[in-house]
């Protein structure tokens, strides 16, 4: 008895010790950065009231895209993004800049399987919601993506203008 407590003990030294690794999706301190505010805003506060804006994914005739693909914001604003995958795929929406954007598309294609439930994305299974809550606290024109490889390049990305 006094073995097997010996090794449980030992085991559990070792993983102690070892950094956690995340798997399919970020490991830890890669992807996005979390910081309270980024260059396109901050995650919002639920406690706080906040304007819905709904966002369809879908394809069509080989192209796929985001209803609306355009979208405007008073600096400060705290949006709710209604997300909806009425596609028959995988989707997800990314909010950042173009630059932060474009350089993740490059990570996500060596890891095509990542997934996003942060602050600021949402992967979507087909006919499936998700929510993100925003607030977009500078003036600028942003990105949103979807990231899966392929997908951005077959149009599914948009803007957003913050005044």
């Amino acid at each position: 008895m006094k073995t097997r407590q010996l090794i449980v003990a030992s085991i559990a030294t070792v993983l102690m010790a070892v950094p956690a690794v995340a798997s399919p999706g970020h490991a830890p301190g890669e992807g996005h950065s979390h910081a309270d505010d980024t260059a396109y805003g901050k995650p919002g506060d639920p406690k706080k009231p906040a304007r819905v804006v709904q966002v369809v994914f879908r394809e069509d005739d080989g192209r796929m895209l985001f209803l609306p693909d355009r979208l405007k914001f008073k600096k400060g604003e705290q949006i709710r993004f209604q997300l909806r995958n009425n596609g028959a795929v995988d989707h997800e929406f990314v909010v950042g800049t173009v630059e932060e954007n474009l350089k993740h598309m490059k990570d996500m294609e060596k890891n095509p399987d990542m997934e996003h439930d942060d602050p600021n994305a949402k992967r979507l299974k087909p006919k499936a919601t998700g929510e993100i809550l925003w607030q977009f606290t500078k003036v600028g024109t942003f990105d949103f993506s979807c990231l899966i490889p392929g997908h951005r390049q077959a149009g599914m990305f948009g803007t957003i203008v913050v005044e």
